[in-house]
C-alpha cells in the first residue's frame, strides 16, 4: 500500500484497486470520554488491526468525542466486519489501559465505547462528475 495520499493502485492477484474511505466513529452518547493518549493508543490499535486486514491506515485525529479515520483496503475484505473489528479492538484497548479515566464518563461493568453506528463516504482521486463525463465519453461500439 503506499505512504501517500495520492492515487496509487495496488494489486492483487485478481484485482487491481484504488479502495479509499474516511471513517467516523463516535463515543457512546457522544461524551467526551476520550484524550489526547487514548487518541493515540486508538491509533496504535487501528494501525495494527488493518494491517492484519491487509489493509492501511492513512490518516487518523479525533477529539474527546470522535475520530476520523482515512484508510485504504483490497476489495476482498468486508469493510462492514473489517469497521466491527476496529471498534472492538480499540475499545478492549482502552477500557485494558484506562479503566479509570473511562469510568468517569461510562458506568457499569458492559465494556462500550463507541455508538454501534459509523460514518462512512467513499473517496477517490477525481470527482463524481469527472467519473461520469469519463463513462459517457466511451467509444460505444455502433
Amino acid at each position: 500500500m503506499s505512504n501517500n495520499l495520492e492515487a496509487k493502485y495496488n494489486k492483487s492477484r485478481r484485482a487491481t484497486y484504488n479502495l479509499t474511505v474516511h471513517l467516523v466513529f463516535v463515543t457512546k452518547y457522544r461524551y467526551k470520554a476520550l484524550t489526547r493518549i487514548m487518541l493515540e493508543e486508538i491509533k496504535k490499535e487501528f494501525r495494527s488491526v488493518l494491517k492484519a486486514w491487509e489493509s492501511e491506515l492513512l490518516e487518523f485525529d479525533g477529539e474527546a468525542d470522535h475520530v476520523h479515520c482515512l484508510i485504504s483496503y483490497p476489495p476482498h475484505k468486508l469493510l462492514s466486519a473489517m469497521v466491527g473489528n476496529m471498534k472492538a479492538s480499540a475499545t478492549k484497548r482502552i477500557y485494558k489501559n484506562y479503566l479509570d479515566e473511562i469510568r468517569k464518563s461510562y458506568w457499569g461493568d458492559k465494556r462500550v465505547l463507541w455508538t454501534p453506528s459509523y460514518f462512512v463516504a467513499s473517496c477517490g482521486g477525481v470527482t463524481i462528475d469527472t467519473l461520469k463525463m469519463y463513462i459517457q465519453n466511451q467509444d460505444t461500439p455502433e
